[in-house]
């Protein structure tokens, strides 16, 4: 027989636990669905085991993470079930939710769905990038967090946005020698008409430029003349890096390279379904397309947090909290009144935190560099496809992500496009000069995460 919920959340990050907290809280029969083994997602992994066991660690994790523990807490008082280690393979319109969990496979029918599967870094295709020792910086901000794991070897780290300046900082205060930041072009004369309105309404300038004087203190050589060819060099793995800096030519010497150039919408659940998307042109991603509660064009379905649109983490857990007051108002478990007044709190803080994004992503824009990447690079790692595969399948007549996956295979490995999905269409854009409007996206099928055929045999 399939399960039946009121309200199924996917992801138990910032919106996914602030939603499920509210939810529950109210009467709701809400389970959280989540394929890491703790809450928290990636801006807060392994808050509960840092708290417990390793307090230490939040003086050089920071005072955003420490906020993490308290919103986890008040997660696992409420009375919404937590599924950890379950993979959400398969969501369909009818609200037909397919999860795998121990190796069995089920359905599960819900009233309503929240996707809250937040971000994935941007790839950084550049010549070397699969070398070992060539991480993203969110994956070593992953294993300093969920195992206190920090490199013992001078460090290289590579790109722009706030979250490369706060692993750096992280990596200052955990004792990491800094070889060098690489800042690969923020432009602070486009951000400054927008830098009033950020200072003003949010202490997110404040916090960078703390973060900023930390790294300075510590000495840190950083390099802000729009360095770009990024190259890892190396045999049996990364050396040393090169690169451009003001005309002129730069190496230096490091055995792991930290590469990050911001952060793009996890859209492959929501692709899948699929839901209506619109291309960012400013973030330079696809976003689902959300009216002011989160919903989606089709009925029931719901998105927050940075699956929706990158905000940060304190956004996410307003924008998570206004989703669950509108399913608690279709659900009838609150008035009119007491929702107006609710959802007002909610609304007043999440614009107050976005006032900050203008001016982010003026100063930290991503990269328009998909036609400059060299025909040798690797563009998708899984089926080992490199750039220029996917120009000559262009020459041959593919107009799309989708024709170029059949003519080479691109895509179509464990990631399921997920690292290389991006890259792909935008060389295919850039190359026949067209907008990204026109090229689309990969057409995403279910299963959209690996399952065993044992897992499906489990299924009634």
């Amino acid at each position: 027989m399939t399960e039946t919920v009121d309200l199924a959340v996917i992801g138990a990050g910032p919106a996914g636990m602030a939603a499920a907290t509210l939810a529950a809280e109210h009467g709701l029969d809400v389970v959280v669905y989540d394929d890491n083994a703790e809450p928290g997602g990636q801006i807060y992994r392994a808050v509960e085991t840092v708290a417990r066991d390793r307090a230490k660690d939040f003086a050089f994790l920071g005072e955003s993470y420490r906020a993490g523990a308290e919103l986890t807490r008040a997660f696992r008082a409420s009375r919404a079930r937590y599924e950890p280690g379950t993979t959400v393979w398969l969501v369909q319109k009818d609200r037909t939710i397919g999860i795998s969990r121990d190796g069995k496979a089920r359905m599960v029918a819900a009233k309503r769905i929240l996707i809250a599967t937040g971000a994935l870094e941007r790839p950084v295709p550049i010549p070397g990038w699969t070398l070992p020792g060539v991480m993203s910086v969110g994956a070593a901000q992953s294993v300093l967090k969920s195992a206190a794991l920090a490199p013992k070897q001078p460090v290289v780290l590579a790109g722009k946005g706030p979250l490369l300046f706060l692993v750096a900082a992280q990596y200052v205060a955990a004792g990491v020698k800094i070889a060098a930041i690489l800042e690969t072009g923020a432009r602070k004369w486009d951000a400054l008409p927008h830098l009033w309105q950020a200072w003003s309404k949010t202490n997110y300038i404040g916090k960078g430029l703390e973060l900023i004087r930390a790294i300075e203190r510590a000495g840190v050589t950083v390099v802000r003349n729009a360095v770009s060819d990024l190259k890892a060099i190396g045999r049996e793995r990364v050396e040393a890096v090169t690169f451009s800096a003001d005309g002129s030519p730069g190496r230096i010497e490091t055995a792991l390279l930290l590469l990050h150039e911001g952060v793009i919408s996890n859209v492959q659940l929501t692709m899948a379904i699929p839901v209506k998307h619109a291309w960012n042109a400013t973030q330079r991603c696809w976003q689902p397309v959300l009216d002011a509660r989160g919903n989606t064009d089709v009925d029931g379905i719901a998105v927050a947090g940075d699956s929706g649109g990158i905000a940060g983490a304190e956004a996410a857990a307003h924008m998570g909290r206004i989703a669950a007051l509108d399913a608690l108002r279709a659900f009838g478990r609150i008035d009119g009144p007491t929702f107006a007044a609710m959802i007002v709190v909610e609304e007043v803080a999440q614009k107050r935190l976005l006032a900050a994004r203008p001016f982010l992503d003026a100063l930290y824009p991503p990269p328009d560099t998909a036609a400059a990447i060299a025909d040798d690079t690797i563009v998708c790692r899984c089926e080992e496809v490199t750039a220029g595969d996917i120009r000559k399948a262009v020459d041959l007549g593919c107009t799309g992500p989708n024709q170029t996956k059949s003519f080479t295979r691109a895509g179509m490995g464990p990631c399921q496009g997920r690292m290389c999905g991006l890259t792909v269409a935008e060389i295919i854009a850039a190359k026949l000069n067209r907008p990204m409007e026109e090229i689309g996206y990969y057409r995403i099928r279910p299963p959209i995460k690996p399952l065993t055929v044992g897992e499906l045999a489990a299924l009634e």
